[in-house]
């Protein structure tokens, strides 16, 4: 699977996780969930259109994602959302190794967006985002 696939891949469990634990939270924690479920969405319709201007066909989402364990509450929303960002930050770490120009810039922004959402939600840094995650 090339890494536009796997980030893709990785877009649309990030859809539906946030689609899970947006509705465990409250306040302004719901208004960053909204809002990283409409930032993802719109980040999948790009890949989308990325991986379709390569002459691919995109891998197309599941019906539902096994989440890593129950959501119940707000701590394990908070918990799902920096898991979701955290395998995200890996995923665009890999587009920007393998691409260049155009597409590596936005797997660089995108990358920095997601450690950033994941440090937001965890409320700790990790030294190398997108790289920790794959141990």
């Amino acid at each position: 699977m090339t890494p536009l696939q796997a980030a893709l891949e990785n877009e649309h469990a990030a859809v539906y996780g946030y689609g899970v634990l947006t509705v465990r939270l409250a306040g302004a924690q719901r208004d960053a969930a909204r809002n990283a479920f409409d930032t993802h969405r719109a980040r999948r319709d790009i890949l989308i259109g990325l991986i379709e201007a390569q002459g691919d066909k995109p891998v197309a989402a599941a019906p539902a994602y096994a989440l890593p364990f129950p959501v119940a509450g707000a701590a394990d929303a908070t918990r799902l959302a920096a898991q979701l960002e955290e395998r995200l930050g890996a995923s665009y770490a890999d587009v920007v190794q393998a691409s260049s120009g155009d597409v590596r810039r936005t797997g660089l922004e995108w990358l920095t967006d997601a450690a950033v959402r994941a440090v937001r939600w965890r409320g700790t840094s990790v030294a190398f985002p997108g790289l920790p995650e794959r141990s």
